[in-house]
């Protein structure tokens, strides 16, 4: 497993800054510039396409710069439609690997729905304006094409840090707008993704860039993880500002030693001191339909020294707001506290075995523990299943329990 991290929280990122930062990451840059070159057939309008990477000093850090220059049959952008289209024939021709291909039609499909719901369209019809430029096919393949080459489309955690945005007004194929872009804020605000506004007055994060960034990212902190860095890669965006370097940085490396795995997921809390029985476990019952991994109920104390419950809720990111006004409306609490909170794991695989006890046959469902080393730490069987084979043969739970565990284990120990 390695580790990946983003850094855009000071300059945005951008398509071609991306690509840039990978390609500095280590990259056969004549190899990818004649890859990138050769998907001028699938592309309309497109006679040929001089693709350049060149390095640049930004502010004084020096960072890989992408250059596209097409020869054009007139000006072209692509509908969506055709876009997309482009971008799986080339990811095909290219042979990317299967999850380099689902994450180039992920981020087209992102960025072709932002701008069909900004401007009122159906994904099949609408124009990308300036997205739809042949830029932006570059751009997208060019990134699955360096994550496929460094093989980090496999086996590697993703990190950002939350992207800036900049501010201001910028003028577009429509007019005036806003910074950010409505399909950029369009596309975070789909996936839940963080942005800041600032540092400056300018477009720092493009429509592309947030799509890429969107789903490659796996997690989202406002601090790099533990991390052994291995190398780091620099990309930089057109403009050279007076106040701060236009460059992304990209830092790969290894996951600290530790035989543990570490994810993060959310905290809800409130306090009940009026709420029946029925109520609490009607709630937790739809609060586990809805996404909660685990709900705690714990006695407390509550003012005038009246019994009352803690309810504990533990979920992800994007199940926090609805489990939050589920809670509110199932228990008429007018307050829920939530934090994030990261916590130590270990693999968990369900696999079915054959049991054979005293003439009788069974499946059994077992649910195998490992560490980050692969070292089994846990074998559990399913309870239904256990209990079923304790009531055909007569045997206790905990003998029963105890037989399909050892037999798991060596099952698991011969494999």
């Amino acid at each position: 497993m390695r580790v990946l991290v983003i850094d855009c929280q000071l300059a945005g990122i951008a398509g071609d800054m991306l690509v840039g930062s990978l390609l500095d990451l280590g990259v056969d840059i004549p190899r990818f510039i004649e890859a990138m070159e050769d998907s001028a057939k699938y592309l309309e309008g497109c006679d040929c396409l001089v693709v350049e990477v060149e390095d640049v000093v930004r502010r004084g850090f020096r960072a890989k710069k992408l250059h596209v220059k097409a020869k054009e049959t007139g000006h072209h952008h692509l509908m969506g439609s055709k876009l997309r289209e482009a971008i799986l024939n080339i990811a095909d021709d290219f042979k990317l690997s299967e999850n380099a291909k689902v994450l180039a039609t992920r981020t087209i499909d992102s960025l072709i729905g932002a701008e069909a719901k900004v401007h009122g369209e159906t994904p099949s019809e609408v124009h990308l304006h300036e997205a739809g430029s042949i830029d932006t096919v570059v751009d997208i393949i060019g990134t699955v094409y360096a994550l496929d080459e460094l093989g980090l489309t496999k086996d590697t955690k993703i990190y950002s840090t939350p992207v800036a945005v900049g501010g201001g007004i910028f003028k577009f194929s429509h007019g005036n707008v806003q910074s950010p872009a409505p399909a950029t804020l369009e596309i975070l605000r789909a996936k839940g993704f963080p942005l800041v506004g600032g540092p400056i007055d300018f477009e720092l994060t493009t429509p592309t860039g947030a799509a890429l960034l969107v789903n490659i990212v796996d997690e989202v902190t406002p601090f790099y993880p533990p991390i052994k860095p291995t190398r780091i890669g620099y990309g930089s965006g057109t403009k050279d500002f007076e106040s701060m370097p236009n460059i992304v940085r990209l830092t790969l490396g290894e996951p600290t030693r530790s035989s543990l795995m570490v994810d993060e997921i959310y905290v809800l809390e409130t306090n009940l001191d009026d709420a029946t029985g029925e109520v609490i476990g009607y709630t937790i019952d739809r609060m586990l339909q809805g996404g909660a991994r685990d709900i705690s109920v714990i006695p407390m104390t509550t003012k005038k020294n009246r019994p009352g419950h803690i309810l504990k809720v533990i979920t992800d990111r994007e199940n926090v707001h609805p489990l939050t006004m589920l809670l509110m409306e199932e228990t008429g609490t007018l307050g829920v506290r939530m934090y994030p909170s990261k916590r130590h794991i270990l693999t968990r695989d369900v696999t079915s075995m054959e049991v054979k006890l005293e003439g009788l046959e069974g499946m059994v469902q077992v649910k195998v523990s490992r560490n980050r080393e692969g070292r089994v730490i846990q074998v559990k069987p399913e309870f239904e299943d256990v209990r079923s084979l304790a009531e055909k043969t007569g045997k206790t739970l905990r003998e029963i329990m105890r037989l399909v565990t050892d037999q798991a284990r060596r099952e698991i120990a011969s494999h």
